[in-house]
């Protein structure tokens, strides 16, 4: 039997992961002290791997598929196939950002300020790239975590860190000078397993069903029953892919309708539909759209 590799982000992203795949229809069930989860599709074989190291070994072949940030990618220039991009994160769909922080006294107010200055950051070769292609001159030196407390205690200058709301940087009286990088998941492949038809195929209908799993966490379902006299008012307030499914009831003059709608509209979309004569309202979440 043919193997896909499969590799999990380790750490913060991980639990988002695994419930991106559930929804997927996979079920990953990681096992106390072990870096191989059990997985229930005998075509896949999983690791639990830390997304900074994600793309070296996606590229050596060690797997065939990964998720990991682009700022990942970036950092280590590995040379993977992206397959698409996966917005999500483990608080939010929104992209995270890499910033530039300075203490909120410091002279620091550009990226220009920074030369001649000390820069703390994980995301060294980026960083020392960013600054090079703006013919800054800055000294960037790896943090192995609490980035932000150097730049508090006055050990380094500044910091290049990564947030999703800026909120824990306020709280420790720091300032945003510049965002440096928007990054988000990605999903990446080694070239060599996308030559391989039955690799790139299993490849394929992953990347599908974790989209689909994605498309599906922004709509849901509504189903109601309308009487025909109000039917034409209730269908122009619902949006639809196409146009909502219609069908009679036992009762000819009833119909019931049924259409896919964002998520956030709802809480006023349904108010109006019952003003315009829409009973028996149901919402739904749903688990995958394609």
């Amino acid at each position: 039997m043919s193997i896909l590799k499969l590799g999990i982000p380790k750490g913060s992203l991980e639990a988002a992961t695994l419930a991106l795949f559930e929804q997927a229809g996979w079920k990953i069930s990681p096992r106390s002290r072990n870096y191989y989860p059990d997985v229930d599709d005998p075509e896949l074989r999983c690791a639990l791997i830390r997304a900074q190291e994600m793309a070296p070994y996606v590229a050596n072949g060690t797997l065939d598929l990964g998720l990991t940030g682009l700022d990942w990618i970036l950092e280590t220039q590995a040379q993977v196939e992206e397959i698409g991009t996966l917005t999500y994160s483990k608080s939010s769909d929104a992209p995270s950002r890499w910033v530039l922080i300075v203490p909120q006294d410091s002279p620091i107010r550009s990226v220009t300020d920074l030369a001649g200055r000390k820069v703390a950051t994980e995301l060294v070769g980026f960083t020392r790239r960013y600054l090079a292609e703006r013919g800054i001159e800055a000294s960037v030196e790896f943090s192995w975590g609490a980035t932000e407390a150097k730049v508090v205690e006055g050990l380094v200058d500044a910091a290049v860190e990564i947030t999703e709301t800026g909120s824990t940087i306020r709280a420790h009286g720091l300032r945003i000078v510049a965002d440096l990088l928007y990054t988000d998941t990605r999903l990446i492949a080694n070239p060599a397993a996308l030559r391989d038809p039955w690799k790139r195929a299993k490849i394929e209908q992953i990347a599908l069903m974790l989209r689909a799993a994605l498309a599906a966490r922004h709509k849901v379902a509504i189903k109601l029953n309308v009487a025909a006299e109000n039917l034409d008012a209730v269908v122009a307030l619902l949006p639809s892919l196409h146009a909502p499914t219609v069908s009679h009831l036992y009762d000819r003059r009833w119909l019931a309708v049924e259409t896919v709608v964002d998520a956030q509209v709802v809480r006023e979309l349904i108010p109006r539909l019952r003003a315009a004569g829409a009973e028996g309202i149901l919402e739904y979440e749903l688990r995958k759209m394609i």
